[in-house]
């Protein structure tokens, strides 16, 4: 039978509460992936990716993720994980990416593209909502091309920036744990400042538990403490469908 809807990668039961189907999309510095979850983050599909273009602006990655969404259809609405600062799904700071995010509304762009209701944050947030308890204070820190983070209190994220605070020597975290770090230190050099880093974080955050996520947390070699773990890529597509679990953000236009 031939869909009625007016985009073919939507579902035409995108109304149904039997079965919500949600497309999570991750966007990297040097990878854009995507797959397509349950309503109990199970992968429906095969996880896909494609590089992320040089000078990476708006307009390259929609059409990129617009791809992705058409190999991973059918879906009912879209989480994004998005590497910067987010808020109401207004993008503020894209330091991995290329030009033209600034005051970027990609929640609404994206509903446009896709036709179906988006929701994007701070990749770490999505990261640290599929991770966390919900209890105590929780940090989250994700290593890969940059360094992302955010804390959780009691369950309630507040995300930080803490990737571009003062770390080592006059650098930042970000500065010695980002992915250009990791090449040019070696993993040897680049696992001590991780063990530095976990004491300086917890002595600033008093934290109960801290969760390191990302594509390079895979290489930490080190004994962590037992209140510090790593966790999987699977945890963060589960944040994508926490994500529609918060409250609505405020839609912007």
């Amino acid at each position: 039978m031939r869909s009625t809807t007016k985009n073919p990668i939507v579902s035409p039961d995108s109304n149904s509460s039997r079965r919500v189907r949600t497309l999570a999309v991750d966007i990297g510095g040097t990878g854009i992936k995507a797959e397509t979850l349950d309503e109990r983050g199970k992968p429906i599909t095969a996880r896909e990716k494609i590089a992320t273009p040089k000078n990476a602006s708006p307009r390259k990655v929609i059409a990129v993720i617009k791809k992705l969404a058409k190999a991973c259809a059918p879906f009912e609405r879209v989480s994004v994980g998005f590497p910067g600062v987010v808020r109401d799904g207004v993008i503020y700071t894209a330091p991995n990416l290329g030009k033209g995010w600034a005051g970027f509304k990609l929640d609404s762009a994206l509903r446009k593209r896709l036709d179906a209701p988006v929701r994007v944050a701070n990749d770490a947030d999505v990261q640290g909502l599929g991770s966390v308890s919900g209890k105590g204070v929780e940090l989250v820190i994700t290593l890969g091309t940059g360094v992302g983070s955010v804390i959780f209190v009691d369950g309630h994220r507040i995300h930080l920036e803490a990737g571009h605070h003062p770390f080592h020597n006059g650098k930042t975290y970000e500065d010695e744990l980002g992915e250009r770090a990791l090449k040019k230190k070696g993993k040897k050099k680049w696992n001590k400042l991780v063990a530095e880093a976990i004491n300086d974080l917890a002595r600033l955050f008093i934290y109960d538990r801290l969760y390191i996520g990302g594509g390079n947390a895979r290489h930490i070699k080190i004994k962590l403490p037992p209140n510090v773990k790593t966790v999987s890529n699977l945890e963060g597509l589960l944040g994508g469908i926490k994500l529609w679990e918060e409250p609505a953000p405020e839609e912007s236009k």
